[in-house]
């Protein structure tokens, strides 16, 4: 997506996009959390949990950093696969800054020589290589992980940090404002993203899902809010979800022996959401069938998954 050209003002900073990129499960989402101090991304251990390409906006006295959080890029199984990389692609125009996040505790391969091949296409964008999970590795693992890195596309600076630790945070930072160029603050000091809070609700209900759910069934969820009312008068946000699954199988697995597993969602998803709304929430999920929606594009764009929306 292109710079929007509505300013906050005339106020002239540091100021940029950087777009976060790597192999699923390369700690895109949980650096982009750790940067902003409070959970907006969904995160899990299950491959390709972003779905959305999402834009945090990261404020100081001097500079505003908007990070890019995007899908993980992977070789598509399906018309969501291809989806999401399109999306997380996309994030590599029109940016400051690409950062790309490699896994210290991962070995350097194939899927990371195609990510760096897109990476070093993004014209004009200073390259940052980033290595994650510093806090689980070997000093050992760490050297070889950056000969490796680094012979991938030439990169103009170096990070080796832990989101989850909060280890070199400071560095991340250094090493990107140092890029920016001078320009308007993009967004208000008071933005933290441009994720409709609608899209906020329906990735903390499925983050839910896929910490409690194994094999097939995650890929196979996609959540929708139908309906959101806030009772002023009780502080109270009631919403209604749906979570869509492919096959019946799916749908039994989500609801659980007795309704237990779709409870325990449910009581999750209302502590993150309470937060994220700063008032008492009650969440009332159904779970229906959408036989193979991943295949369809046009269902997948209704979802807000993708390029579509």
């Amino acid at each position: 997506m292109a710079k929007s050209s509505s300013l906050s003002g005339p106020e002239q900073v540091k100021s940029g996009f950087v777009a976060l990129v790597g192999r699923p499960n390369a700690g895109k989402s949980t650096l982009t959390n750790a940067l902003m101090g409070s959970k907006i991304a969904i995160t899990s251990n299950t491959p390709q949990t972003t779905r959305h390409r999402l834009r945090a906006v990261i404020n100081r006295d001097d500079a505003q950093m908007v990070l890019v959080d995007t899908p993980g890029l992977h070789k598509p199984h399906d018309a969501l696969g291809e989806e999401l990389n399109r999306s997380a692609l996309k994030a590599l125009e029109d940016t400051d800054v690409v950062a790309m996040l490699i896994d210290a505790t991962a070995r350097v391969g194939g899927g990371d020589e195609w990510v760096a091949e897109h990476v070093a296409r993004a014209k004009g964008a200073k390259r940052i290589l980033v290595l994650t999970k510093a806090d689980i590795a070997t000093a050992e693992q760490v050297d070889k992980q950056l000969t490796a890195a680094k012979k991938l596309v030439e990169f103009d600076d170096v990070v080796v940090l832990s989101a989850t630790k909060e280890f070199n945070l400071e560095g991340f930072y250094e090493a990107v404002f140092r890029f920016l160029p001078e320009g308007p603050r993009w967004f208000p000091a008071d933005m933290p993203t441009d994720q409709p809070v609608e899209v906020m609700i329906a990735e903390f209900i499925r983050e839910k899902i896929l910490r409690r759910t194994h094999d097939e069934v995650p890929h196979a969820v996609g959540v929708q809010v139908e309906q959101i009312d806030y009772v002023k008068k009780t502080d109270l946000t009631r919403i209604w979800a749906v979570i869509y699954v492919e096959r019946d199988s799916q749908k039994g697995i989500i609801i659980g022996k007795g309704g237990e597993l779709i409870k325990r969602v449910g009581t999750e998803a209302r502590y993150d959401l309470e937060r994220l709304l700063g008032t008492k929430v009650f969440l009332e999920l159904t779970v229906k069938v959408k036989k193979d929606w991943r295949r369809d594009a046009s269902q997948i764009r209704r979802f807000g998954y993708g390029e579509g929306l």
